[in-house]
């Protein structure tokens, strides 16, 4: 089928939903769909609306062979359920029968229902049934979906999702996404599908809810898949019921100017400052003195003079000079009038601390903040939040307990809980950080626009982020596109249910739960998704400890048989690949390791081995170019002591990076209690160890080869 020119098509489509709407609807009917799919070069069955019986008996002797026979009414959407639909219908006296069938389960379905007629359709060859479809995400907006099709697509929920419009190579990426990709290469003697025919009707459904809006969904299902095609036996559109409200957009250097002014103030303002120990605005004045914080420091109390040795203002507005941040510490009901002096201020950023505001019910005075911001052309942190730490800056402004070691690590979080629990991990990991930012109710500030700035900030070599929701998840994804290739970003996406899907007027509505859609377009922007609270900080910190890797190929050295079982099955559980150790390598490790040790991979050197044996075997591994890995498992003896273990491998891992040679290398160590200080000596010299698990440390390995992979540095 070839598609009509862009603008012919577009005026076409245009005139048959407005037509559509005129009649105060929001489905089409099977021939509306067509008309759509002929204008978009999306294949299509022939078919005819018989008006009556006479009409279907003519139409159908015009296909070679039986033929499917559909109730059109815009009152019924699904036909199947109103038995609307008969197949293989061939025959004048059977057309006719069939004919008077539909008409009547469908009046006894819906008395009430419009009947247009009877749809007669071309029977298409069997072939493999798949669903091709795209939806309106509140999250994303458009998203275009391909799975397993037919009367089963709600239960398999085999089904794929990508942001709309998708080029070739991303429809063809849909192809191979589902757990069946293998029955579209043919099975059990069946020929392979036209891959090509399916991945175009996926960009010409794209296509069409790019260019128009108002299309909140679209099904193809069954789409007919052949060696010779893909050919959709129905088609169904939905309209939105209405326009979403456009969200405030920025720039990328409006969004990095405000940010730098954030996250490196040299002029900071408290409001709600106070002398009195236990009150918020103390809390946030001793972090911000007691923390160090070099810029300048002024606290706001329209009843005190001096605040913690520091002069204190009636109003923010009499402040003397240019103040970068107004970090809030006063009742909600308070906020508003105090935001509109930072506005006349002309102060770019508020951090609101206070709660009381949309978590509590209170949408309308979180909206007038929002209003009053826009007006003035304030940024909004919060509100409900614990505030920001901004380690390389001494910037404390948070009324929780300071923390001070500096790193590479971003961490954010939507909860203030949570917001604790990353504290607490990193103080007891020694976790170097360069932020942690509280969001809470995401009122103006949210990730896309911290993604930003850590994707430039030099501190910054890593960013984790909770969040229960995105605001705007194509703004994430654009921010996460620009960030993945310099860093990795680690997500924690709480709230895996999708309570909305039930009430979705087509398929793919269904099969779109908020964390399938989630789920496939973080991986699409190249963000690793963390399983829970626990992975997230892990990877954290431990993927810029860990150099990227060169290649897929990876050995196991193990001094235990069982270890080196269970960190296989890791290895193969992270989608990561076992190396086929050539001969020439597994007689050079053979060398190393007692004749009832076991080369191959995991090379076992076994458990009564000295020192020198893990030091050689190490060594090999690093020293062959064609191992882009190493998983260490360690047993603890008393011939090879944890902390013998952990130097050799430290000290060793350490001289091949001054040669210039860095792969990857984590460890699990199996032990008693001296295991874990043997870990942390690791950790610190560049090696990711763990006490007691085989999983973490390859889990962590997979993330990082995650990440490479979507920075472009492994194909």
């Amino acid at each position: 089928m070839t598609p009509l020119t862009g603008g012919t098509r577009v005026q076409k489509v245009r005139g048959l939903l407005d037509a559509v709407r005129a009649e105060g609807r929001t489905a089409l009917t099977a021939p509306e769909g067509k008309v759509i799919a002929d204008a978009y070069g999306i294949a299509v069955p022939g078919e005819r609306l018989a008006k009556d019986v006479d009409e279907a008996v003519s139409f159908a002797a015009r296909f070679d062979g039986p033929v499917v026979m559909k109730i059109v009414s815009p009152d019924i959407l699904h036909k199947t359920d109103a038995g609307g639909v008969m197949v293989g219908v061939a025959g004048a006296a059977d057309v006719k029968s069939a004919f008077h069938t539909i008409v009547d389960n469908a009046r006894a379905y819906a008395p009430d229902a419009r009947i247009d007629g009877v749809q007669v359709q071309e029977l298409l060859p069997q072939g493999q049934e798949v669903i091709v479809g795209a939806v309106t995400d509140p999250t994303f907006g458009k998203v275009v979906a391909f799975g397993l099709g037919g009367v089963l697509v709600e239960v398999l929920k085999d089904v794929t999702f990508r942001l709309a419009p998708v080029d070739d190579g991303e429809a063809a990426s849909m192809l191979d996404s589902i757990r069946a990709a293998e029955v579209l290469r043919g099975v059990r003697g069946a020929e392979p599908v036209d891959r090509t025919a399916l991945a175009e009707q996926i960009r010409r459904v794209s296509e069409l809810v790019t260019d128009f809006p108002e299309i909140a969904e679209v099904d193809l299902n069954p789409v007919i898949a052949t060696a010779d095609g893909a050919v959709a036996a129905d088609i169904r559109v939905i309209l939105a019921e209405g326009a979403p409200k456009p969200r405030r957009t920025f720039t990328r250097e409006e969004i990095l100017g405000t940010m730098r002014r954030l996250m490196e103030p040299r002029s900071i303002a408290v409001i709600g400052a106070s002398n009195e120990a236990g009150k918020i605005g103390n809390s946030v004045m001793r972090n911000l003195i007691d923390g160090g914080f070099s810029g300048e420091i002024h606290p706001v109390n329209p009843k005190a003079d001096d605040i913690l040795g520091h002069k204190a203002y009636k109003s923010v507005t009499d402040v003397p000079g240019e103040v970068d941040v107004a970090v809030f510490a006063i009742p909600a009901k308070f906020v508003a009038a105090a935001l509109k002096e930072v506005g006349r201020k002309g102060i770019p950023n508020a951090v609101l601390i206070p709660s009381g505001f949309a978590e509590t019910g209170e949408h309308e005075m979180q909206a007038e903040i929002v209003s009053i911001a826009e007006e003035h052309g304030t940024r909004l942190l919060g509100p409900n939040i614990y505030g920001y730490y901004a380690t390389w800056q001494d910037l404390c402004a948070t009324f929780c307990t300071p923390y001070d070691v500096k790193g590479g690590v971003a961490l954010t979080s939507q909860s203030g809980g949570i917001g604790m629990a990353i504290l607490g991990f990193a103080r007891t990991t020694r976790t170097g950080v360069s932020a942690i930012v509280g969001l809470g109710n995401k009122s103006d500030i949210d990730e896309d626009d911290l993604l930003t700035w850590f994707g430039e900030d030099p501190n910054t070599e890593c960013i984790a982020m909770h969040l229960e929701d995105l605001k705007d998840g194509r703004a994430f994804v654009e921010a996460a596109r620009a960030t993945v290739p310099k860093k990795p970003v680690v997500v924690l996406k709480a709230g895996r249910t999708a309570a909305g899907a039930k009430a979705a007027g087509s398929h793919t509505g269904a099969l779109a739960g908020d964390d399938a859609v989630y789920d496939d377009i973080l991986r699409q922007a190249g963000v690793i998704r963390a399983p829970g609270l626990n992975e997230m900080l892990e990877y954290a910190r431990a993927l810029p400890v860990l150099p990227a890797p060169q290649g897929d190929n990876i050995v196991i050295i193990t001094g235990a048989g069982g270890s080196g079982v269970l960190l296989s099955d890791a290895v193969t559980d992270n989608g990561l690949s076992l190396m086929e150790i050539p001969p020439d390598l597994d007689a050079s490790f053979r060398k190393f390791i007692p004749p009832f040790g076991a080369a191959g991979n995991p090379v076992d050197i076994t458990g009564g081995e000295p020192p020198s044996t893990y030091e050689a075997t190490i060594r090999l591994g690093l020293e062959d170019p064609r191992i882009h890995a190493l998983v260490l498992g360690y047993w603890h003896t008393i011939v090879t002591p944890p902390m013998v273990f952990a130097e050799l491998t430290a000290r060793v891992v350490a001289e091949f990076r001054e040669r210039g040679i860095e792969k990857p290398v984590v460890a699990s160590l199996a032990g008693d209690t001296e295991v874990e200080e043997a870990c942390a000596y690791l950790f610190e010299r560049g090696v990711v160890a763990y006490p007691y698990t085989t999983e973490k440390p390859v889990a962590v390995l997979g993330a990082k080869y995650r990440w490479a992979r979507a920075a472009g540095l492994l194909t």
